[in-house]
């Protein structure tokens, strides 16, 4: 592991944009840089671990006291899986289909809920092994967590805001059940985010006024690239597509691939003469290359990566959150400010159904976070104060399916094993 602090010096340096080779946009598996074509032997299997016939769906959940809990979709069995301690007031998780990352006031606890997909493109592999408790990247304040779509090789990153802290951590060593840092290192306090792409990573660095200004490529040990800087202001949310990852920007997303070993970025503008607010959390279904985010609470963004292109629509009901299943129906779900799930046409923004309320005690009580899951059939809605997980058809006018009770308040949901 190597730990240093960045040269600002060499941060401040704006380079050209790399521009990316198109892709084939009738063929995902030509997607530029696809996380998802690993071409790995064993497709993505590790030692001790069981093949499976059809994806281990599940829910992984963390109560007050830290206890992280997972609940198998299929028979709706429950394990516990490791005790993580309080989480106190900076509390997040974040997952990347297998490792589930939970903050705390002492850094993140990673935590291998032991089910996980491997994405073959044109086929799926579906794996089983033990869960464990991996142990604790140390760091203080709020962590931002960014991973890819790989849960047995690559890197990921995490952004400890407090410190500035910076920590990339090996993939495939959790897979063989160790905690092992690539690198560490330091910058000045923010918020921000280490987000890995191939073998390099991107680092955001503050400006003036403290918040987020730019983006910086890292090479695997966690020196800067030469020329490799790209203005990226009020960087904020990151997510990795079927495509490659995007970085949230006041102008638009950045979008990273890599390439044969070749790190490349492009900027993905918003419209011109768009006014609505820019987009700071991404969210959507595993594998897919269109993603969603808030514009304020009355309209949406749509990023379809494959098309470089945004879609911004007006949503009639007032949203807190939102996730694109990007389906042939191109169905956008949200909750509502009231505690409904809606289901939004993608194309138009239409209203196509709504759920009863449901997450009212959740809402107004603020306990918890409410987090919506969506996989292709299905979508999966967290009601911390009600103590229960909600299954609902969004298909079938947003018809609930299954009512899941907890015995303890499920404050921070993931969803695992896709």
């Amino acid at each position: 592991m190597s730990h240093r602090s960045l040269a600002l010096a060499a941060l401040v340096l704006i380079a050209p944009l790399v521009v990316a080779c198109g892709a084939d946009v009738d063929n995902p598996a030509a997607d530029k840089g696809d996380p998802a074509s690993s071409t790995a032997e064993g497709h993505g299997e590790i030692a001790d671990a069981v093949e499976l016939d059809e994806p281990p769906v599940g829910l992984t959940t963390v109560d007050a006291s830290g206890v992280v809990r997972h609940l198998d979709l299929l028979d709706e069995s429950v394990t516990e899986l490791a005790a993580v301690g309080p989480l106190g007031d900076v509390a997040g998780v974040h997952t990347d289909g297998r490792y589930v990352f939970v903050g705390s006031g002492d850094g993140v606890e990673v935590v291998d809920s032991g089910v996980w997909t491997w994405d073959h493109l044109d086929h799926f592999h579906y794996y089983r092994t033990e869960p464990r408790d991996l142990g604790l990247v140390e760091g203080g304040g709020p962590a931002t967590v960014a991973t890819t779509a790989s849960s047995t090789s690559g890197a990921t990153g995490v952004f400890f805001d407090s410190s500035g802290e910076a920590v990339l951590l090996d993939t495939a060593a959790l897979a063989d059940g160790t905690l092992v840092e690539l690198f560490r290192v330091e910058a000045q306090p923010h918020a921000g985010m280490l987000v890995p792409v191939g073998e390099h990573a991107l680092v955001t660095q503050p400006g003036r006024t403290g918040e987020a200004e730019r983006v910086v490529a890292l090479d695997g040990d966690g020196d800067p690239l030469p020329g490799q800087t790209w203005t990226c202001r009020d960087a904020a949310g990151t997510i990795t597509t079927r495509v490659g990852t995007v970085v949230g920007c006041t102008d638009g997303a950045l979008l990273a691939t890599s390439v044969d070993g070749m790190l490349r970025v492009e900027r993905i503008g918003y419209p011109r003469g768009t006014t609505a607010p820019p987009a700071t959390d991404f969210a959507g279904r595993d594998g897919r290359p269109t993603v969603a985010a808030l514009a304020g609470r009355d309209q949406v963004w749509l990023l379809d990566t494959r098309q470089e292109s945004w879609r911004l629509l007006d949503s009639p009901v007032p949203l807190t959150q939102v996730t694109a299943v990007d389906d042939d129906d191109q169905h956008v779900l949200g909750l509502t400010t009231d505690g409904r799930v809606a289901v939004l046409d993608g194309e138009t923004g239409e209203l196509l159904a709504t759920t009863a309320p449901l997450a009212a005690e959740s809402l107004r009580t603020g306990t918890g976070e409410q987090t919506l899951v969506v996989d292709q059939q299905r979508a999966y809605l967290s009601l911390p104060a009600e103590r229960r997980l909600v299954e609902i058809d969004f298909a079938d006018d947003a018809r609930v399916a299954r009512t899941l009770d907890t015995t303890t308040e499920p404050l921070l949901t993931a969803g695992t094993g896709r």
